[in-house]
């Protein structure tokens, strides 16, 4: 099951991704619900789906099936206005740095150190909410500010259930589901600055989306494959097998001492082919179309304008 947030009349409305292509218009359908969710207000996006709690999964399996072939507001994906599943996230996006094994190689190659010279506990940094975007976004060169805009394609955690010190077999336990990142960096800014926070926080470089693939669509995310495209160029291809910290151990790393809370967003980390690990270094550019692919997730596209 996939769920995504598209903009209708100047509001905001929960869609639902059928196997056909099509969206079901949750948030208009809502009243034919027989569910126990039914006395509850229609969500509008997929944070507020994720609110609901328990019983989401059924009601909508419930919704989908009564709507089946005639349902309100049914539409091709890319008829739509796709926003960020969570386009005003409560808190910063959390971020992995340097967790893919091939890309971590490459970035010590790049700055002179020692190839597996790989990280002993978890690097993380966060992205301001401002930076969140939508499938089929722009995003701002920002020629102004920075000479070295580059993309990397990470796949996202989507918390689904409040926890704290969350053990690593309880991990999936409070997993809503999974989608897809492009964490559009400005390089120059982040060696400037020391910390990575300026340097990943230009308004718009959080392209997320385009759907949340629900826990249960995905049995495994330490095996999907994963990659980047630039104007048609695949400049990204790797398994999230190659993570040197697995999905479930993030979740209870990032936890240790800090609440995790729904709809928190976890991207965690991307994989080897950046645009600074070329020689010479390959920024993005305006007009730059960028395509990231996760495995039964969908494809997200970006635009440099």
């Amino acid at each position: 099951m996939k769920l995504l947030t598209f903009a209708h009349g100047g509001e905001t409305r929960l869609g639902y991704l059928r196997e056909d292509g099509s969206v079901l218009d949750v948030t208009a359908s809502w009243a034919i619900c027989q569910h126990g969710l039914a006395g509850r207000k229609a969500p509008a996006n997929v944070l507020e789906a994720i609110e609901l709690g328990e019983g989401l999964e059924a009601a909508l399996t419930m919704i989908a099936e009564a709507a089946r072939g005639q349902g309100p507001g049914l539409a091709r994906m890319d008829a739509l206005t796709v926003l960020a599943p969570i386009p005003r996230p409560r808190k910063n996006i959390f971020c992995v740095g340097r967790n893919y094994r091939e890309h971590i190689i490459e970035g010590n190659l790049a700055r002179g150190r020692k190839a597996d010279d790989f990280p002993k506990a978890l690097e993380l940094f966060t992205k301001a909410p401002t930076t969140v975007n939508g499938h089929g976004a722009a995003v701002s060169r920002r020629a102004d500010l920075t000479g070295m805009l580059d993309y990397e394609v990470e796949l996202a955690i989507v918390i689904g259930r409040e926890g704290r010190d969350i053990a690593v077999e309880q991990a999936f336990d409070h997993v809503f589901g999974y989608t897809i990142v492009n964490d559009i960096t400005a390089r120059d800014l982040q060696v400037r600055h020391g910390q990575w926070f300026k340097g990943k926080s230009l308004d718009g470089t959080c392209p997320i989306g385009p759907v949340v693939a629900l826990r249960s669509a995905i049995p495994d995310p330490n095996a999907l494959e994963i990659q980047l495209s630039v104007n048609g160029e695949l400049r990204q291809s790797s398994n999230t097998s190659d993570m040197l910290f697995s999905v479930a151990q993030i979740i209870s790393e990032v936890s240790a001492g800090m609440t995790l809370e729904p709809g928190d967003i976890i991207a965690t980390g991307t994989p080897s082919g950046v645009g600074l690990a070329f020689n010479p270094p390959r920024s993005l550019n305006v007009g730059d179309v960028i395509s990231a692919r996760i495995e039964h997730i969908g494809e997200l596209t970006t635009t440099i304008s």
